[in-house]
């Protein structure tokens, strides 16, 4: 029963770090181009031969 009154509000403030780094990420615009991000990886570059 010990272990739960530990784990559980650590657990708590874990959800909350998440939670918090999420909604951080979101005003800086993490997620504001989904679409380019997708279509990035299909675009071929040429490499430059040294």
């Amino acid at each position: 029963m010990t272990s739960l009154a530990l784990l559980i509000p650590i657990a708590l403030f874990m959800g909350l770090i998440g939670l918090v780094a999420f909604f951080w990420a979101l005003r800086r615009g993490q997620f504001s181009d989904l679409d380019g991000a997708a279509a990035r990886i299909l675009i071929e570059e040429d490499e430059v031969e040294p």
